[in-house]
């Protein structure tokens, strides 16, 4: 699943799972969370690592060396997040030799005693390792990164590539391309955030047109409505994919499911409003009294569609659905089942409903709430 669509962002909300379970759930059912967490960070045999992509993200171990671009970018530019002490980095390194994986609590402390964001030298160093490549890491405990040596983590064939930025940004493109199916060029720069990738204004003097076309992509117009098609690029899989009847995935790809507000197939939200009609956005962070739609909103995909969302929470063992708003009547039942699955995936017994939208699908719902037997 992660390396089908290349890299699954972190998040520190949970409120069902954490958000990088959430997104292998949807994809692939009530697999155990302990399941998905190991599969990510493997103790004795890493599959991913965690760097900098679409933000800070899980992303497969062999996409390594195609973030060289970005290491040198942090290393140029002589600052990640805060400036650093050649000193501490140092002394962070050289424990690392000794002592082998340790956690920023390990190596002296994250924090100084103030707001979060305000790092000790040791967590600044090691991030500023991170950012460069000296240190990686491939695995978390309670949350927490730790941190190694590549050379300990890495496959020496990993280790030893060396990719230029052009090669990097033409196969981040390819990768792109491959999760989405269709790529705009404002879609190319988003998935891995690319500054100026655009433009053709980055260290590689390389456009997204260029990088397209040297990943193997076609190029395709998509029909803008009322205005002239917009240019973009098709992964040749996916054109097989329609081609050949339009199920590459089988009969379990349109099954309903909650999605992650951090899920790769909606974190874009022009993206989002442009393939599915669907104004989508995070309202954790916005003052209570101006949400729209709740705290964590989790928006519904069925039948390859978007047809509602739920803000939901945990109350002991019952899943509490604090909002729903459906989109049309026909979403009631994709909702109690994506409900009902999500509830049993989390160890909860019951589904309460306290608000819907519009409220006369409401007594719809709770009916198909019971039948579900949730």
């Amino acid at each position: 699943m992660l390396r089908r669509i290349g890299a699954v962002q972190l998040d520190t909300i949970s409120v069902l799972a954490r958000s990088h379970e959430l997104v292998a759930y949807a994809r692939l059912g009530a697999v155990g969370r302990t399941q998905v967490e190991r599969a990510y960070w493997h103790p004795a045999n890493p599959a991913a690592f965690e760097y900098w992509s679409h933000a800070a993200c899980v992303l497969p171990i062999e996409e390594w060396p195609y973030y060289a671009f970005r290491r040198r970018a942090i290393l140029a530019r002589g600052r990640h997040w805060h400036r650093f002490s050649e000193t501490v980095c140092t002394e962070v390194l050289a424990r690392l030799r000794t002592e082998g994986p340790l956690t920023a609590t390990q190596l002296g402390g994250a924090k100084n005693g103030g707001a979060w964001w305000d790092w000790s030298d040791t967590k600044i160093a090691v991030e500023w390792l991170l950012g460069t490549g000296k240190v990686i890491c491939a695995r978390r405990v309670g949350w927490r990164r730790v941190y190694d040596l590549p050379e300990r983590v890495l496959p020496a064939d990993l280790l030893e590539q060396d990719p230029s930025d052009a090669d990097c940004l033409v196969h981040l493109t390819g990768v792109a391309a491959r999760a989405l199916g269709v790529v705009t060029r404002s879609d190319l720069t988003d998935y891995q955030r690319l500054p100026n990738f655009g433009s053709g204004r980055n260290g590689a003097r390389l456009s997204a047109d260029d990088a397209a076309l040297a990943a193997g992509l076609v190029p395709v117009a998509i029909d803008g409505g009322l205005g002239a098609p917009s240019p973009a690029w098709a992964d040749p899989r996916a054109i097989a994919g329609v081609l050949d009847g339009g199920r590459p995935g089988g009969t379990g790809r349109h099954r309903a499911t909650l999605l992650s507000p951090f899920d790769s197939l909606v974190w874009d939200r022009k993206r989002t409003l442009r393939m599915f009609g669907f104004v989508h956005s995070l309202e954790a962070y916005v003052p209570r009294a101006k949400r729209v739609h709740g705290y964590f909103t989790m928006p519904l995909l069925a039948g390859g569609r978007l047809v509602g969302r739920v803000d939901p929470a945990r109350e002991g063992r019952t899943l509490v659905a604090r909002q729903v708003t459906l989109e049309v009547p026909r979403a009631t039942e994709p909702m109690a089942r994506a409900l009902t699955e999500a509830a049993e995936w989390v160890g909860c017994d019951s589904v309460q409903v306290a608000e819907v939208r519009p409220a006369d699908l409401e007594p719809r719902l709770r009916s198909a709430l019971a039948s579900s037997g949730a």
